[in-house]
């Protein structure tokens, strides 16, 4: 024992104690998904507070020299100790009666019930020292080795505080309404039962409005069940805002929902306002389900395997390489779907996963806080099979038992923490598009990958879209880079219109037995409205020098390695309320996109001259004017008059009403030249991610302006620092000259302008001989992959629910000729998959 002591008391100094604000990863390996439960345990550096499961610790120790680790297993109690403990005193799991999660009546928070070992570790002879073995050794050794252990042991580790423990969606605000609701003295007095809408004579989903008592029917869900909005469209021609739903009043409240406010809300005046029309609160007995109540049931369903597309049908488990299950982090799914198709894409795979001990062996000193560390940590985690084993069963101590379709998988906190951070969105836990992750993954990969292989250039392509002046026939030609296809849904092309159209007349009319029915809409209806030109009426005309009308024509200057197609579900309705079409699309297996190739210049076809359109400036009044970056005092010559843009105030208002902010309403009205909304619109999203983009217009010529910098004022220190990021000297200037020469700002900018500096570039490689079509020259610009526009399905994600923000995300993919169905934990072999039901779908070009 004197000899563990005397090296205990070596390496004191290293030995520190968590203090508030330090990470302590005591959950998760930071290079590999091993845990306190995993063989082997985990290690906790008793310095540097990283965890390292049994494969890494020796690695961490012969790279640091940190030798005293907090050495953490956990065996998890079989079901026979949980159950003496339940007859000890704890009573048995309730049924959630409450929107919440961590809270009394709410959803349990996943807590398994375990036995746990602590002991420190002595690397690299791996000598053991119990708490019983602390006890015997001198007080200054005893002390801060005690202190270290309790203190990382009590301290939240990263994941916990990264989790959200608790969440109520029952905490409803008051009604800014509620106190001066206006009530009509009409005379209407409401029965205490027997509702129907006063319209459609419907009897479930009755809202009465709190002003003037009228009694309607609620929204109508996604799936055609619900209401037929009656009661929202009361309000929108009336503009009263309050109604409570009938059927939950109880003597303790009732749902009270604010069109106004769009949320339910608290009425603290609700006996009073109900009493108004003939109804005592106190008599009034629950006769429907409340909100919540809806949305637990959902919440509940969305759990349930058989529910999860494939119901009714038993799915085989799958265990193995390449077929691992996610946890779900709440509302994570998204993220789950997209990362398991990603990491089926050769690209990404070669990138990370084939080079992960050399991304390991290169990693920083902190790895949880690296990009390339933590994605070949989940692509290593998904494509190994270390983790494609069934989960155990609590009341099967012999592992007798048939594998369930749970997994362990693995829990991408540390990668979902990385991703996120910083992001309004995606750095918490509420549900988001998947669409819109992946394009937030793809540009953080764009960002990391800047001097080495990039796998997200297998989803690059390039688009052309030829303009053609409908005066003067003359065409314009711009190419743009993108990664997904938008696939737009043409409703009015469905092939079951009579169904649809009988199944709404039902609705309308009362009949609750009326059945729902799913618009069928062929996929060649979708292509076709993507290829067709889009008539342009606010074009202004370098030709004939005015506003007329212009044909867009869009065609792909490219074809990708992978194709990635959104089909465009989500949209807004009259009153800009989110929706989902609910649609079936027969989505072909092979796709053949050729006859879509873009053409370029035709021969004999004029271009339009490149003109700018007229300034939209006007001098304003007497003022002196800006000294020019190189004028003085004394000359004048370059002093230039102050202009202030003429924008169409009616586009900007518009653009702010809908929430951005106004100095990038006006940028968008300015830089479209006065051309219309949709214009603008485009603009503003294709900009949405610019450093500067809500930052104050300035004009050209103005010396505080971007892009005005002259050359040799730049600072040689600034762009030696962008140069060793692997950018030229050139694109260093440009980001330096747009940015004022502010380091920082030139950064962020050079990174979300990546597609305009690589077309400063020679286009290295284009595309492989192999995939060239014809001995076709690459196309201009950004670095592309181009060959056969053939495809083949090999993936698809599918979402149930209203919308984006809410619902479930599962994935389809394609692995030896079998779909496999992975719902985050559960892994599957598919039965049917239903691939016209899907959101995103994958294809992977095929030879010809």
């Amino acid at each position: 024992m004197a000899d563990v002591s005397e090296v205990l008391m070596s390496v004191l100094s290293t030995i520190r104690v968590p203090k508030p604000g330090d990470r302590v990863h005591k959950d998760e390996c930071a290079l590999s998904f091993s845990s306190p439960e995993s063989e082997g345990g985990l290690y906790v550096c008793m310095n540097s507070f990283l965890g390292f499961g049994s494969q890494y610790v020796d690695r961490h120790h012969a790279r640091t020299g940190q030798r005293a680790y907090l050495h953490i297993t956990r065996t998890r109690k079989t079901k026979k100790e949980d159950e003496n403990n339940a007859g000890s005193g704890h009573p048995p799991k309730k049924k959630p009666t409450r929107l919440a999660i961590g809270i009394e009546g709410g959803f349990d928070v996943e807590q398994e019930l375990y036995e746990e070992d602590v002991k420190v570790v002595i690397l690299p002879d791996k000598q053991e020292v119990t708490s019983e073995d602390l006890a015997t050794m001198p007080d200054v050794v005893r002390e801060r080795v005690s202190l270290s252990m309790t203190g990382i042991m009590a301290a939240d580790s990263v994941s916990h505080t990264l989790q959200v423990q608790q969440w109520d969606g029952e905490v409803r605000q008051e009604s800014k309404h509620a106190a001066d609701l206006k009530q009509l003295d009409n005379g209407v007095k409401i029965p205490p039962s027997g509702w129907r809408c006063e319209v459609c004579d419907l009897q479930e989903n009755i809202w009465m409005n709190l002003t003037d008592g009228k009694v309607l029917c609620g929204r109508r869900y996604f799936d055609g069940s619900g209401g037929n909005n009656h009661a929202l469209l009361h309000f929108q021609e009336t503009g009263y805002p309050l109604a409570v739903k009938l059927g939950t009043i109880t003597p303790d409240g009732a749902d009270v929902y604010s069109y106004d406010e769009d949320d339910m809300v608290l009425d603290s005046k609700l006996p009073e306002h109900l009493a108004h029309f003939g109804i005592d609160m106190m008599t009034m007995e629950k006769t429907e389900r409340t909100m919540t109540e809806l949305e637990i049931a959902v919440n509940q369903r969305v759990g349930e395997w058989e529910v999860i597309q494939e119901s009714g049908t038993t799915l085989k488990p799958l265990f193995g390489p390449g077929v691992t299950g996610m946890k779900n982090l709440g509302n994570s799914c998204y993220l789950n779907s997209v990362m398991q198709v990603l990491f089926t894409v050769p690209d990404f795979e070669s990138t990370y996963v084939s080079n992960i001990d050399k991304i390991i062996n290169e990693a920083p000193s902190d790895p949880t806080q690296d990009f390339k560390t933590q994605v070949a940590k989940l692509g290593y985690g998904l494509l190994s099979g270390e983790y494609s084993k069934p989960a155990p069963d609590p009341g099967d101590e012999n592992g007798a038992s048939e594998p369930r379709g749970d997994q362990i998988g693995i829990a991408p906190r540390m990668f979902k923490a990385l991703v996120g951070r910083g992001h309004p969105e995606f750095s918490t836990n509420r549900q988001q598009d998947a669409q819109e992750f992946l394009l937030h993954f793809i540009n953080m990969v764009e960002r990391n990958c800047r001097s080495g292989p990039n796998p997200s250039e297998a989803f690059r392509f390039l688009v052309e879209e030829k303009i053609v002046c409908q005066q003067s026939q003359k065409a314009k030609y711009t190419q743009r880079v993108d990664y997904i296809v938008q696939l737009p849904v043409p409703m009015d092309q469905a092939a079951n219109t009579d169904e649809l159209q009988e199944a709404e007349r039902r609705r309308e009319e009362g009949d609750s037995s009326a059945p729902t029915v799913r618009a069928q809409i062929p996929f060649s209806a979708c292509m076709a409205a993507l290829s067709e030109p889009e008539m342009l009426t606010d074009f202004w005309s370098s030709a004939v020098q005015a506003k007329t009308s212009a044909t867009k024509t869009t065609r792909f200057a490219s074809f990708p390695d992978h194709l990635v197609i959104q089909i465009k579900k989500f949209t807004f309705g009259l009153d800009w309320v989110p929706k989902k079409l609910d649609v079936s699309i027969d989505v072909p297996d092979t796709l053949d996109l050729s006859a879509l190739r873009a053409t370029g210049q035709q021969p004999g076809e004029e271009l339009l001259p490149e003109v700018a359109p007229p300034p939209l400036m006007t001098p304003d009044v007497e003022v002196k004017g800006i000294l020019g970056s190189h004028g003085n005092e004394d000359d004048d010559s370059l002093y230039s008059p102050l202009l202030s843009p003429v924008l169409d105030d009616s586009t900007v208002s518009q653009l702010c009403e809908m929430g951005f902010p106004v100095e990038a309403c006006r940028k968008a009205v300015y830089y479209t030249g006065n051309t219309g909304i949709d214009a603008a619109m485009n603009w503003i999203m294709s900009h949405m991610d610019d450093p500067d983009f809500s930052a104050p217009l300035v004009l050209p010529g103005s010396s505080s302006g971007p892009g005005t910098t002259p050359t040799e004022s730049l600072s040689e220190e600034h762009l030696a620092t962008i140069v060793s990021m692997g950018f030229s000297r050139d694109q260093a200037t440009k980001a330096l000259r747009a940015t004022s020469n502010v380091l920082d700002r030139a950064v962020d900018w050079i990174f979300s302008h990546l597609d305009d500096l690589e077309s400063m570039d020679v286009s290295e490689g284009g595309r492989s001989a192999a995939e060239s079509e014809g001995g076709r020259d690459p196309p201009p610009g950004p670095r592309v992959r181009d060959g056969p526009g053939k495809y083949e399905l090999f993936a698809f994600i599918s979402h149930m629910g209203t919308s984006t923000m809410c619902g479930h995300y599962v994935c389809h993919i394609k692995k030896d000729q079998q779909w496999v169905i992975f719902n985050d934990q559960k892994v599957c072999a598919s039965e049917k998959p239903p691939k016209d039901l899907g959101y995103l779908y994958f294809y992977r070009r095929v030879a010809d």
